[in-house]
């Protein structure tokens, strides 16, 4: 009876099981990343807005009419300073950071299903109950209902690298990957924008409704029908299963398998030099994913419409740019045109360089909305090159460890995520552009420096601590090493070098 229920199950799918794991993958961080921005835009109406007194010549532009674009208004009821609305905004990643290298361990020993759709769950019910908790507690209830958010979802990117490992065949990951880490730049389009539109014909309640219920729906709908494994699952064909196993062996948790070499990690150059890459992207990125919808709100007055609009429009360029480059950075590497270590620095310099340059020049582009507009969206769109850039460049230093390296460098450059918002707050008491910009060339030297360290030590060759042989005892005194873990880390390596 059962083989007959899960015969009947497997004809109900078209499309394979691993495809099925993408596209949820892909959902999964779409939603995340909704639920962590919305925040960001629906700020600029819970607070009251303050007209500024200021002249051009002082750093001030003038300000729309209320109902200019349609959508413009007075603000909220909030009275709430710069520096805590930026304590706010920052709240969701002193959670974020805790839970990054705990996630990743939990879904490497018991799998990635749980670990994800728990998280992304706890984010979704604290999200809704956001409104109710401003209502009875104001910034501080609302300070740590983010931070509880962030916590669940910490756990977002290590548990999707450990279904990915399970489910997705060596020659399939670049464009699965690419297809569920794309839901970060998807996430932010599609949170920025809907987030204007909602606030333009609704209260800001509901936006956090309206984003937490999608949350809800989309874990009813993964429990459903996602497993951690193939093994695992009730209803794979058996035509995939016998594929998955082929390709990537039959999965097992072994708990005797030699402990995360940690201090050859954090003390490794290439390794290093990756961590100082991601805490440059992180601290721009963040300043713009943040803050840019203030800026927008505060210092060029669009009304809340078109500030979902025009805040969305850098991340749309970023998605197109990081996949565009991405597929330019396999050609490059696979026609011999240039190595794995030339393409990382290359394609991370591009990412580093010219968004500090082009951040620059919108804040010197004053008052001109269409070309602090373009800058921003340049800027963004450029700063896509990070992906084929240093941000697959763990898995280059050790397929082994990739999830871990992901989760360590992830972990650490999301501190920026604390540290800037709060930061903007406190250099921006009066909205001043003179006072951005003091922002954004704190932002361009970061850019310039990490991507400096990056330059001169980082590697895309596979790192000594990639096989556990030569970092513990054990392995050597016996002198045995499992077959499968030789295979596939040898699979791996293989993969990386084409």
């Amino acid at each position: 009876m059962l083989t007959g229920w899960r015969l009947t199950l497997s004809k109900c799918f078209c499309i394979p099981q691993r495809w099925v794991l993408a596209i949820m993958g892909f959902l999964a961080v779409t939603n995340a990343y909704t639920m962590r921005i919305c925040l960001n835009v629906a700020i600029t109406e819970m607070v009251v807005k303050h007209q500024d007194e200021g002249t051009v010549e002082d750093g001030y532009c003038p300000a729309a009419n209320v109902t200019e674009g349609g959508g413009g208004s007075t603000g909220g009821e909030y009275e709430w300073s710069e520096a805590l609305q930026g304590l706010i905004l920052s709240a969701f990643f002193w959670g974020y950071v805790i839970t990054h290298i705990p996630g990743g361990i939990l879904a490497e020993k018991f799998g990635g299903k749980w670990a994800l759709s728990l998280g992304i769950l706890s984010t979704a019910i604290f999200t809704l109950l956001t409104p109710l908790a401003v209502e009875l507690g104001g910034a501080n209830m609302l300070i740590g209902i983010r931070f509880l958010e962030g916590l669940g979802e910490g756990t977002t990117f290590p548990a999707l690298s450990a279904l990915l490992a399970a489910w997705i065949p060596l020659n399939e990951r670049s464009k699965i990957g690419s297809l569920v880490f794309g839901g970060g730049q998807v996430g932010t389009i599609l949170g920025t924008y809907l987030s204007g539109v909602l606030l333009h014909n609704f209260d800001w309640p509901w936006v956090f409704y309206f984003f937490g219920v999608i949350g809800l729906l989309w874990f009813i709908l993964f429990t459903l029908l996602c497993y951690s494994d193939p093994g695992s699952h009730p209803f794979i064909k058996d035509r995939e299963k016998e594929y998955l196993n082929k390709e990537l062996g039959q999965l097992t948790r072994d708990k005797t398998l030699p402990p995360t070499p940690w201090m050859a990690i954090i003390t490794n150059g290439p390794m290093l030099a990756l961590i100082a890459a991601q805490i440059g992207h992180d601290w721009g990125f963040f300043i713009m994913v943040t803050d840019l919808p203030k800026y927008m709100s505060d210092v060029l007055h669009f009304s809340i419409k078109e500030n979902g609009l025009y805040s969305s429009l850098p991340y749309m360029m970023m998605w197109l740019v990081s996949v565009t480059s991405g597929i330019l950075g396999d050609w490059l590497i696979k026609t011999g045109r240039i190595g794995i270590t030339a393409s990382r620095k290359l394609f991370t310099t591009i990412a580093s360089v010219g968004p500090a340059i082009f951040i620059m020049l919108a804040s010197y582009a004053g008052c001109d909305k269409t070309l602090v507009v373009v800058h921003f969206t340049i800027a963004m769109g450029i700063m896509g090159t990070f992906y084929p850039g240093m941000k697959v460049n763990p898995l280059d230093l050790s397929p082994n460890y990739a999830g871990t390296l992901m989760a360590l460098t992830n972990g650490i450059g999301a501190i920026t995520g604390i540290i800037t918002p709060a930061l903007v707050g406190l250099m921006t008491p009066n909205r001043s552009i003179n006072e951005w910009r003091l922002v954004f060339w704190i932002a361009f030297g970061v850019f310039m420096v990490t991507n400096l360290i990056y330059v001169i030590w980082a590697s895309g060759e596979v790192q000594p601590f990639n096989n556990p042989r030569l970092l513990n005892k054990s392995y050597e005194e016996d002198g045995e090493v499992p077959e499968k873990e030789e295979k596939d880390a040898d699979q791996q390596i293989e993969y990386v070098k084409q």
